[in-house]
């Protein structure tokens, strides 16, 4: 259990972090991580191929789509995939988009797991046919992405499928 000395010390080196290396998201990340989380240093995270990763990063996209139903809810880093979907990287050229590979690019709070119905597979065409008019998605669920971070300092890391768990390094 941590003292107020731990506290203040882990407080201290945190301000300092942000004072002198306002770029290095993964080292602020750890420090929160392990001081909220002390007995858990896992991270849930979901291996996205790109272009859908970095859609979700850069605020396009809101719902990533799987055939199963998640309970989790909370804070899951978004990783960009070894592999991507050719056709859809130039369905998207004109966004603009700088693309990653085996990298954890972000993080996003996951607030909602929704089936989708035909009502809510329209609602997605409306708000972006482009984003979401790949195929039926009528069966399968939508994971509610919210409060998305886009990472200045990208970590290496290679993926799984499904939700994993990144072991934050003390």
């Amino acid at each position: 259990m941590y003292l107020d000395e731990d506290y203040k010390l882990v407080m201290k080196v945190k301000d300092k972090l942000l004072n002198e290396i306002k770029t290095n998201t993964n080292e602020l990340m750890k420090l929160d991580y392990i001081y909220f989380n002390k007995e858990d240093k896992n991270m849930k995270v979901l291996t996205i191929k790109e272009p859908w990763a970095t859609l979700i990063i850069d605020g396009y996209k809101k719902y990533e789509f799987r055939s199963w139903k998640l309970n989790y809810r909370g804070k899951i880093l978004i990783h960009a995939g070894m592999s991507s979907e050719s056709d859809m990287l130039e369905k998207f050229k004109n966004y603009d988009l700088s693309y990653s590979k085996g990298e954890i690019i972000g993080e996003a709070e996951l607030t909602d797991c929704i089936l989708v119905d035909e009502e809510f597979e329209k609602e997605l065409l409306n708000l972006d046919s482009t984003v979401y008019g790949r195929g039926p998605k009528v069966g399968c669920y939508a994971w509610k992405l919210e409060n998305v971070v886009k990472y200045d300092t990208k970590i290496p890391v290679k993926g799984k499928l499904g939700l994993w768990n990144y072991e934050i390094d003390d």
